[in-house]
């Protein structure tokens, strides 16, 4: 079974499919007008953002604590080239830089009021 898609409510569907495309690598499938955005990845996952707007509520969406989404990255090299990108963002806010957290490397930020993790996949080794 694969996971098709994960639907994450942004107050700003423009700055996120900003970060998404230009940040994270996700291409934008559609975007209708501003309210809703489809991306995808090289690995035909799909990443609905749905507007704030369209719940009818003018505040930010708040996530549980801890709630976080995370992207895997090949090598320490493609977590920094994320980092560095993301260090020229005025959208998101950067806590620390890459290090070694848990089993693995990355690091967090937020956008909006979402955490979002990158990091090595620490599992990588044992696939077979």
């Amino acid at each position: 079974m694969n996971l098709n898609h994960i639907n994450l409510v942004v107050k700003d569907v423009d700055q996120a499919v900003h970060l998404f495309t230009h940040c994270l690598g996700f291409n934008l499938i559609v975007n209708r007008n501003s309210k809703m955005a489809v991306l995808e990845n090289d690995h035909n996952f799909a990443l609905v953002i749905w507007g704030q707007v369209l719940n009818k509520k003018d505040e930010v969406p708040e996530y549980p604590e801890n709630f976080h989404i995370g992207f895997y990255q090949p090598d320490q090299e493609a977590v920094w080239e994320i980092y560095n990108r993301l260090r020229q963002e005025e959208i998101v806010k950067l806590e620390a830089e890459p290090k070694k957290i848990r089993n693995t490397f990355g690091f967090y930020f937020w956008f909006e009021r979402m955490m979002i993790e990158i990091s090595v996949n620490p599992f990588k080794e044992n696939i077979l």
